[in-house]
């Protein structure tokens, strides 16, 4: 008996360790050809070095990457949303949940333990023969048994540590998930609160310009009691202005529904929700390097998560594999057994029982291949989602760079007409003065110069908003940690 046991000892042992499946390689980011190694337009296709194999470095600090814009009121808002936000709460919770599941996984390599200890009282059958007992008599007896069952899976083919290589891949997308989800709240608060600054400054110059509007209403109106002006010229001034008036409502509309926007970011409620007044012209716009490493996109962790679902579901190949193996089981069982609660603990109520057992898959009706083609269609799946992901990085970083020279430009090119505007202006107020021409002229111009400045004010706003789009794109930032 011992030498048998020892001969299936050693047979398992040989075994032992073997995982079914294929071992998990990270493919490249790109399918057919090598990726410039930096960003915008001076990289070129031409002479550069191989594509490297992607090291997701998600997990790296990106620290309080809005403080470049000097903003406290923004720091605010990011500390209340980072403290607050419940979609970031539903996040967090997702990877406890991954958490856990990494020690379901584990516990398999375990034996698994269980007591059932049990009382019956039972009668047998006066008709039916019981050995060693006259016939026609019936009996009631009880039955005391208290067993501790052991099963214990041998993971002789690696069906177990797939499994647990599976959840720990999906542990680790999903802290990625949630670092994602930080970086995106992160990015959509400094976004909403640009854009709201851009339209309180916008709703002040429109301000601005209806105390304008009044005023040249008001001149328009004494001009036309001294037989200087037109009936049409004070209804050309009126109507610029009630247009004009028109308009705040529309902005504060626009303000209003950011703010709320905002407040929900933050896990405030919209009531009362307010911001401290801050002028849209401090905010600093950082100054971006000649150039940016294509290897930024590693910390982005979107693309840490793809890779690491691609090793999730690499590792589900090898449990839908190991299907085709068999599976051994140790069980035993040890306890009490005794017809007397008096004799119960006894000696020679001891029972116990031990052996292994091994179940074959002979016939499964195709299920098992199914399953391994359908674990090997879910991998294509996600090295083409990682590759995506990849690809979608780039376009939203050369977007974005692109996004910031060229608003830069258009706002310089946008003051330069601001100054022709206001210039046009100063010339039709002295023709209008020296009654040389009709109001409509210098409606006109104010109209374009009202039209110019407002121009000029979203473009900055759209810069900001533009520059935090390129930091999420890159991951949180352009310096390397």
């Amino acid at each position: 008996m011992k030498k048998q046991f020892f001969i299936f000892a050693a047979g398992l042992g040989l075994i032992a360790g073997c995982s079914v499946g294929p071992d998990y390689q990270r493919p490249t980011a790109i399918a057919s050809q090598p990726m410039p190694a930096t960003f915008g337009e001076t990289s070129s296709m031409t002479n550069l070095p191989e594509w490297k194999i992607a090291q997701p470095a998600a997990d790296l600090p990106r620290g309080a990457w809005w403080k470049i814009f000097d903003r406290a009121e923004l720091d605010r808002l990011e500390n209340l949303a980072a403290t607050n936000n419940q979609d970031l709460a539903a996040t967090a919770a997702q990877l406890e949940q991954a958490r856990a599941l990494v020690k379901i996984a584990r516990a398999d390599f375990f034996p698994q333990l269980s007591a059932q200890p049990s009382y019956t009282r039972q009668r047998t059958s006066a008709n039916a023969p019981v050995s060693g007992k006259p016939a026609g008599t019936a009996y009631t007896y009880n039955t005391f048994l208290a067993p501790l069952d052991l099963n214990w899976e041998l993971d002789l083919f690696g069906r177990v540590r797939r499994e647990t290589e599976s959840a720990q891949a999906r542990f680790g997308a999903a802290a990625d998930d949630l670092a994602s989800a930080k970086l995106s709240l992160q990015a959509e608060v400094a976004s909403d609160y640009f854009m709201l600054r851009a339209l309180e400054a916008e709703h002040a110059l429109v301000a601005d310009t209806i105390t304008a509007y009044r005023r040249s209403l008001e001149l328009t109106q004494n001009r036309r009691q001294g037989g200087i002006a037109s009936d049409l010229d004070v209804s050309q001034a009126e109507t610029q202005l009630r247009v004009a008036e028109a308009e705040l409502p529309a902005l504060e509309l626009q303000r209003e529904t950011l703010l709320h926007a905002l407040a929900t970011l933050c896990g405030q409620p919209a009531t009362g929700f307010q911001l401290a007044p801050e002028n849209l012209a401090t905010s600093a716009i950082p100054n971006l390097p000649l150039s940016l490493p294509s290897e930024l996109l590693e910390r982005r962790p979107d693309i840490a998560a793809g890779e690491r679902r691609m090793s999730a579901a690499n590792a589900d190949v090898g449990v839908a594999q190991s299907a085709f193996y068999p599976r051994v089981f140790l069980t035993g069982l040890a306890g009490y057994q005794s017809l007397s609660a008096s004799s119960f603990f006894d000696w020679p109520s001891r029972v116990w029982a031990v052996g292994p057992s091994v179940t074959f898959p002979l016939f499964t009706g195709g299920r098992n291949r199914a399953q391994l083609a359908a674990a090997r269609a879910a991998y294509d799946g996600t090295v083409a989602n990682y590759r995506e992901t990849v690809l979608t990085a780039f376009q939203e970083v050369e977007d974005e760079l692109s996004a910031q020279h060229l608003l830069a430009a258009q706002l310089n090119a946008q003051n330069a007409a601001i100054t022709a505007a206001q210039h046009t202006l100063d010339i039709s107020n002295n023709r209008y003065r020296a009654g040389l021409v009709t109001y409509l002229d210098v409606a006109t111009a104010q109209s374009v110069a009202l039209s110019n400045e407002r121009t000029a004010v979203q473009l900055a706003g759209q810069r900001l908003v533009a520059e935090v789009a390129l930091i999420k794109a890159l991951g949180g930032g352009w310096t390397k940690k």
